[in-house]
């Protein structure tokens, strides 16, 4: 399915639309378990302005379906977040969306599938959702893209010597060993630093990169607080590396409005540029829903969460048009409709992968950010050699 017809009768029609009597449609609740608050806050904020971006543009579009999203925010904790499933079950929302990291969306997604709800994500990446025996899991991106994007970002810069830091979570210390293997295949040679989520102090770690590895680049793999504690480290300590490259939620243009200083330079993993531009139908519906809704620019977690919301909400409606909403027919739909998104093609397995995933990286360029892997996807060159400090 190609949503550029639809998402065009959208932009021209937005205001007309916006009268169709409720009565008209039917409205269906679609639960959203995110962390606004806690250690994932950043992330999860992100995805949740997607998720809301798209209610807005689905609803202005018309159509026989309203959707109505209920959020409560789990807090960072997985413990919350199964809690916030069921309360969401027993208010009869018809599926679940949202989990800013895989430790969220493990337990967040036993409890909807034990439920028979449908759970949509974009931040539960690990490998191991794949095996669960999950009926209705659903995910727009997955380990294996990132690391493709990073690795192929490395071998660019033809790196023989590599320190990968990263966090001792579940999605973190996978994508680490899968970057260890990737790149070690290559001929890198790899040195492995694991922290604990506490960490706050990272100076040890890198006085030991520093003096023993002497890496040509450093890959953080963790999240928006280890990356500040790294960087700040490194600033202090300053090794001798040509790169810092990150995971996800660190090419943002929040990132760089709160520690400017910090990440100039870096690079990781993101969809977009800064400024963001669009050329077909839906990035442009996106944008501008966007920036009517919040005061700054979008990146690539509000553009997952708005990917994430569009495929469910359009296949909740498919489902009604089918009369099989209460049979199973959301994730029906979802398996069996290939869709053109703004992040590319989206096409899930049984399992519920996107078979399609792809990730560009991002290098932060004094306020912009500019794509610069692949090639296909660039909008400028990278500024290489180049740190923070």
């Amino acid at each position: 399915m190609n949503l550029t017809k639809w998402f065009a009768i959208g932009l021209s029609c937005t205001t007309a639309l916006s009268v169709i009597p409720a009565t008209q449609a039917a409205e269906y609740q679609v639960g959203a378990v995110i962390s606004l608050t806690g250690v994932n806050a950043r992330g999860g904020t992100g995805m949740h302005e997607g998720i809301k971006v798209a209610e807005s543009v689905f609803n202005q579009r018309g159509g026989n379906v309203q959707i109505k999203v209920e959020t409560i925010n789990d807090e960072s904790s997985p413990a919350k977040a199964v809690a916030a499933v069921e309360r969401l079950a027993a208010n009869k929302v018809v599926a679940i969306t949202g989990g800013a990291t895989s430790d969220i969306v493990g337990p967040a997604a036993t409890a909807a599938d034990k439920l028979g709800l449908p759970f949509m994500t974009s931040g539960g990446t690990s490998s191991e959702f794949l095996t669960q025996g999950f009926k209705s899991f659903f995910r727009i991106n997955n380990t294996t893209g990132y690391v493709k994007a990073m690795a192929g970002l490395l071998e660019t810069m033809q790196v023989k010597k590599l320190a990968v830091i990263y966090s001792t979570k579940k999605s973190t210390s996978e994508m680490a060993r899968m970057m260890q293997q990737y790149m070690a295949e290559k001929g890198v040679v790899v040195t492995m630093h694991p922290f604990e989520a506490t960490t706050v102090d990272f100076k040890p770690i890198i006085n030991k990169i520093k003096l023993q590895d002497k890496p040509d680049a450093i890959n953080m793999i963790g999240y928006e607080n280890d990356y500040v504690g790294i960087l700040r480290a490194t600033r202090v300590l300053k090794p001798q590396v040509k790169a810092m490259v990150g995971a996800w939620q660190i090419a943002t243009s929040k990132m760089y409005q709160d520690f400017p200083d910090l990440v100039d330079k870096t690079y990781g993993t993101e969809m977009l540029p800064v400024p963001v531009t669009f050329n077909r139908p839906e990035g442009q519906a996106f944008e501008a829903a966007f920036r009517k809704l919040y005061p700054h620019e979008p990146d690539y977690l509000s553009q997952y969460g708005f990917v994430q919301g569009m495929l469910l909400f359009e296949a909740i409606a498919r489902a009604e048009a089918a009369g099989t909403l209460d049979k199973g027919g959301i994730a029906q739909e979802l398996r069996s409709t290939p869709v053109d998104t703004i992040i590319g093609n989206v096409r899930f397995t049984e399992q519920g992968d996107n078979e399609e995933f792809v990730q560009n990286i991002g290098q932060h360029q004094k306020g912009n950010i500019v794509i610069v892997w692949p090639e296909s996807a660039s909008t400028g060159a990278m500024q290489f050699p180049g740190t923070p400090w």
